[in-house]
């Protein structure tokens, strides 16, 4: 696992819920993560991509919330030197019609997450196209295997 201080990552507190559910929940070995959207300046960051956003800021949006999804991890597991590996990454991007490059959007999460733990812990994934609560442009959520 790369240190986050050398990336000049600093956790964040885990985020918390919004409404009737859990942001983290462990069962076995596993630990889901509900989805965390896109916030720019502590608000959410909405719009639509191919439009209000360009994909490049799609991009750094996901990266951005992958941070938040450590954040969340940590809280839930007490140390993320426990991961073994990521499982599961389900990538919503609230598109214009005719985005198409939903794939390259969840890269900015993927990409972190593998600069993290190493591409032995690269995850499955899944990105496409919703609208999103509060009209963020970016939505992620996580599965991982902890020992």
């Amino acid at each position: 696992m790369k240190s986050l201080d050398a990336l000049g990552i600093t956790l964040p507190p885990p985020t918390a819920p919004v409404g009737s559910y859990l942001g983290a929940v462990r069962t076995g070995q596993l630990v889901f993560l509900s989805g965390h959207i896109a916030k720019k300046d502590g608000v959410p960051w909405a719009g639509r991509v191919g439009a209000e956003i360009s994909r490049e800021e799609a991009t750094a949006a996901a990266r951005s919330i992958a941070i938040d999804l450590l954040g969340t991890l940590h809280g839930a597991v007490g140390d993320l030197a426990r991961v073994r590996r990521l499982v599961k990454l389900t990538v919503l991007v609230n598109g214009a019609p005719g985005f198409a490059e939903h794939h390259l959007v969840a890269n900015g999460a993927t990409d972190l997450f593998l600069e993290i733990f190493g591409a032995e812990a690269a995850p499955v994934r899944t990105s496409y196209g919703a609208q999103l609560p509060l009209n963020a442009c970016v939505e992620i959520d996580l599965i991982a295997e902890v020992g």
